[in-house]
């Protein structure tokens, strides 16, 4: 069985689809790629930010459902998403961007030897950007070209993902003997792991906390993570081990841009396994990636019903210009 290739999405729930299309578009500087519906709740939009292509493993997705409470922080969640930036110097042009847009950071610190800015948005959606400087393993992705970030400090994909755990023996557990991570590093009470070709892109940081409460979800957390696999034969592979192993999972679920596999692999930490492809330039041109609302062709026959559930939101960015936003 092929081992993981790297992390492959992370998808979150936020309060506001037009506040989230506006803060990652204009504030960070992603790409919305894909503009769709949730496919097990057609109500709710589903929108995929990512690099200028929409590559495998630069992508965070979000929900918007209807009526949710906003959710609390704490043990046993996926705590953070972390995107890469090219080098150090991208970190010192983000946290002078951060402070201009009121954009609450922490200040770059650093762990696990990577220097590292952590933010939130209007939701407390907890997030880092991790410098690619001197990184080496899973190559990143290609910047938004006509977005309004430099190309040279623009995000190019995501980082590590970060889990809270109150059980870190058996955490550790599934991560080596299910998952087949390798824990590469230790800094207190945070593990890191590591599969495939390694680095920024292919890694996940466990922190043990057994003294906060248990989180709850809602908007302004994580709702899953996905791993990357190269195709479906081996989402079969990978299916067949979780049967074998007896850990109850969703079976193979087409989601038409990727095949995917989903387990809960601890108390509250649902896993996803991903294809790299097919992708998200089959159904729309590249230059107008994200501009309609895209429904895979198993949706196509509800289109007009789900038009009418979804409202309209302008995501047309073709006929814009941005300007580069340097920062003095």
């Amino acid at each position: 069985m092929q081992p993981l290739k790297g992390v492959h999405h992370i998808t979150a729930i936020t309060s506001s689809a037009e506040k989230i299309y506006e803060f990652f578009t204009y504030t960070l500087g992603l790409r919305l790629v894909k503009k769709t519906v949730n496919q097990d709740d057609i109500q709710t939009y589903h929108l995929f930010f990512s690099d200028d292509v929409g590559s495998a493993g630069t992508d965070m997705t979000f929900f918007d459902f209807p009526g949710i409470p906003k959710g609390m922080h704490g043990t046993d969640e996926i705590s953070k998403t972390s995107f890469r930036v090219p080098n150090d110097a991208a970190l010192d042009y983000w946290v002078k961007r951060f402070n201009r847009l009121n954009v609450k950071h922490t200040g770059i610190k650093e762990q696990f030897g990577k220097k590292v800015l952590n933010f939130v948005d209007f939701d407390d959606q907890q997030y880092q950007l991790i410098s690619d400087e001197n990184n080496k393993g899973v190559a990143s992705g290609t910047p938004w070209q006509k977005g309004p970030i430099p190309l040279e400090y623009a995000i190019t994909g995501l980082g590590p993902v970060f889990v809270r755990v109150s059980n870190m023996d058996y955490f550790k557990t599934i991560m080596e003997r299910v998952l087949f991570f390798e824990e590469v590093d230790k800094e207190g009470s945070f593990h890191l792991f590591e599969v495939g070709e390694g680095g920024n892109g292919a890694q996940v940081v466990v922190e043990f906390n057994n003294i906060l409460p248990r989180a709850r979800q809602g908007y302004g957390t994580v709702h899953h993570a996905a791993f990357r696999v190269e195709d479906r034969s081996v989402l079969d592979d990978w299916k067949k081990w979780f049967d074998e192993i007896r850990l109850p999972n969703s079976g193979f679920v087409e989601r038409y841009y990727f095949g995917s596999l989903y387990a809960n692999v601890a108390p509250q930490i649902l896993f996803e396994i991903a294809t790299d492809g097919p992708g998200f330039t089959g159904d729309e041109p590249y230059e107008t990636l994200g501009e309609k609302l895209s429904l895979p062709p198993f949706f196509e026959a509800k289109r007009e019903e789900i038009e009418k559930l979804v409202r309209p939101i302008d995501t047309v960015r073709s006929t814009k210009e941005f300007e580069k936003e340097y920062e003095n």
